[in-house]
């Protein structure tokens, strides 16, 4: 489909750049439509081109989207009514806002397997639409967890009932993710963050998964969208607790040796869930921690297939093999005693040095990548990561590498 091709062209921050840009040509009384504007215009740039050419490659519903967009950045005071028969656009009259409890004008911002996330002002508000738990999503644990955490984890503000009688998580509003500047990145070139972006959104994650980690809290799904910015330079927020793991409000439905497996996102999953360890703790955080490190440094590790493709798992731990070289008793003793085997029936590839692996990645950090995406039980935890980094930066009196960590 043509609408689909042109939406994943256009990233989250492509779209925040096309509000800010109504907002800063509408006068003040216009500008909190803006969001709503730009929506319709995305819309309406879809629609009609799932209309009219639905089986054709096309930028023509980007190019509308666009023009929508910059029409509506004449001054609002400057648009005249059209004829009564004229089609609506992104320049004519748009909807207020939903209310969501005592939040009102409340737009869209994304959703998800369990819930909607909407933007009110300066609050984030997350609106639970599953009529039952779908563990490991699981809401209400998901606020208790963070109402005994402080930042870096995301702050949660509150806790209501809106009007349908379903539960919502409010929490400050964040204008950026790391996934939205790996994205921007992306689109020229190499991808890479700047040293000082690296450091400044890792220190606060890995402040975050040191923090959790000590109290017994495995998060299970860090990526890139989990770590929320308040700017590209910071500070970062740790979120998306809702299928974290925790020592009391789990063990009911879910020991400690007997986790689910269904956890993590794409390429930043461990290897140990993959081959059913279900006794597995903090470790698939760090390991999700390196795999998301070096994608900011520019060099990406493993290659993911979509969660609903057949044999997405399997390709995940074909992508492993070949970047890390297959594993042995020897590089991974753990694993014996996993309810698969990832000894037998796979194609040996030979182990690669990290030099090899990360060749445009400089020495410090390609040093701290190997510590977190290693299969034994060696993998550094956040607590030794912090450590080693303050020792380093004492002995060097200030280096610069990772010098807020």
């Amino acid at each position: 489909m043509a609408s689909t091709e042109w939406k994943a062209s256009l990233s989250a921050l492509d779209r925040y750049e096309a509000i800010r840009n109504i907002q800063a040509s509408r006068p003040a009384q216009a500008a909190g439509n803006a969001i709503a504007i730009e929506q319709t215009a995305f819309q309406n740039a879809s629609t009609r081109a799932s209309q009219t050419c639905p089986n054709v490659k096309t930028n023509i519903p980007k190019e509308e989207y666009e023009a929508a967009c910059e029409q509506s950045n004449a001054p609002a005071a400057e648009s005249q009514p059209g004829p009564a028969d004229q089609p609506h656009d992104a320049t004519t009259a748009v909807e207020p806002g939903i209310r969501i409890g005592p939040y009102a004008n409340c737009t869209p911002i994304s959703d998800g397997v369990t819930s909607e996330v909407y933007r009110c002002a300066d609050r984030a508000l997350k609106v639970i639409v599953a009529h039952r738990n779908l563990e490991p999503h699981n809401p209400r644990r998901e606020a208790k967890i963070l109402a005994a955490l402080r930042p870096p984890c995301i702050p949660l503000l509150d806790v209501f009932r809106d009007h349908e009688q379903r539960l919502v998580l409010a929490f400050p509003f964040m204008p950026l993710t790391l996934a939205h500047l790996l994205d921007r990145n992306d689109g020229g070139g190499s991808g890479a963050l700047s040293g000082r972006q690296v450091r400044a959104a890792f220190a606060d994650v890995l402040r975050a998964l040191e923090a959790i980690h000590a109290l017994g809290i495995v998060h299970r799904d860090v990526k890139p969208s989990a770590v929320l910015l308040r700017s590209a330079s910071g500070p970062a927020f740790l979120s998306d607790f809702g299928t974290a793991w925790h020592p009391e409000l789990s063990a009911h439905g879910e020991p400690a040796g007997d986790k689910i497996l269904d956890i993590g996102t794409g390429p930043y999953r461990a290897p140990e869930v993959l081959f059913g360890d279900k006794a597995y703790g903090p470790p698939v955080d760090m390991w999700g921690l390196g795999v998301m490190l070096a994608e900011a440094l520019g060099s990406p590790l493993f290659e993911s297939r979509p969660v609903d493709e057949d044999g997405n798992q399997l390709g995940l731990i074909l992508s492993i093999f070949k970047t890390l070289g297959t594993p042995t008793p020897q590089t991974w003793p753990e694993a014996a005693g996993f309810r698969v085997s990832p000894f037998e029936l796979w194609t040996v590839f030979a182990p690669r040095p990290w030099e090899v692996i990360l060749p445009d990645v400089g020495a410090e950090f390609r040093d701290l990548v190997a510590a977190l995406v290693r299969y034994d039980g060696g993998r550094a935890s956040a607590a030794e990561v912090r450590a080693c980094s303050m020792r380093k930066v004492h002995r060097e009196r200030g280096a610069d590498f990772v010098s807020r960590l």
